[in-house]
């Protein structure tokens, strides 16, 4: 299906692996001309680069000054169209909450949710001259389903979704949708690498790994995570005003049936 994004510049952070790579190889696929930040040039990333379509740049977006400068680099593509916030990620409390240090509360809306504000701030003012915009920003099904393993975590993907449905308010009449995607368990490296929330749960709880697996796949009622493809799909689509010009101020849930309520 052609979305209508040729020649559309992209940002897309967190690109290196997993929703962020899938992507940025959705949004090439279609067309699109992507900057792509992460933290470092993974193989996989590098091999997009190469392939042309995507510049990428090793960024540290916990660093309040790169969101301009990403927005900067992506101005020599050409005015930015679509930004995708995918930076983020989760550390399992199994302390619990009492063990959730100031920093690390810290930590967390710092990755999690003003890496994603600051880059917004950054993008709107391109996106307002040219009175059009899409910004798409990856959340989480435990914005609405809080869960006390990742309390911090859960706290700052439902203020990510907050902050997307009001900032739809203001932004929408200047051309610009802004949408947020809360996916559930994905297949990645975040829940089912070495350091991984399925690893770490394991090791706390006295549990082999694939046990912990097996309980969150038996969660949903599709019985399997989510494939970091499908979750790219739903952005891409979301990123485009050909098919969904008229949506804004949304979250879409891709959790596999995860979540019960209406």
């Amino acid at each position: 299906m052609d979305l209508g994004l040729e020649g559309t510049v992209a940002i897309v952070t967190g690109a290196g692996r997993g929703i962020g790579l899938a992507v940025t190889r959705t949004l090439v696929a279609e067309g699109a001309r992507v900057l792509a930040a992460s933290r470092s040039i993974t193989p996989d990333l590098a091999a997009l680069a190469e392939a042309g379509g995507v510049t990428a740049i090793a960024a540290d977006l916990t660093d309040p000054s790169v969101a301009d400068e990403l927005v900067a680099r992506a101005g020599d593509l050409g005015p930015v169209g679509i930004l995708v916030n995918n930076v983020g990620g989760v550390r399992p409390r199994t302390g619990g909450f009492a063990a959730v240090s100031d920093d690390e509360w810290m930590g967390t809306f710092q990755l999690d949710a003003l890496t994603a504000i600051r880059m917004t701030r950054a993008a709107l003012p391109v996106m307002r001259d040219a009175r059009r915009g899409s910004v798409v920003t990856v959340a989480s099904v435990n914005a609405r389903l809080p869960d006390p393993a990742v309390i911090d975590y859960s706290a700052a993907k439902a203020a990510l979704v907050n902050f997307s449905k009001s900032l739809s308010k203001e932004v929408g009449a200047d051309g610009i949708r802004v949408n947020t995607v809360s996916p559930g368990p994905v297949a990645t490296d975040l829940w089912l690498g070495d350091g991984g929330v399925a690893a770490t749960v394991s090791a706390a709880a006295g549990a082999e790994r694939a046990q912990i697996v097996a309980g969150a796949e038996a969660s949903m009622v599709t019985g399997r995570f989510t494939k970091p493809e499908e979750v790219a799909a739903l952005v891409v689509f979301l990123a485009s005003d050909l098919v969904a010009g008229n949506i804004t101020g949304a979250d879409f849930v891709i959790d596999g049936g995860l979540t019960a309520e209406l």
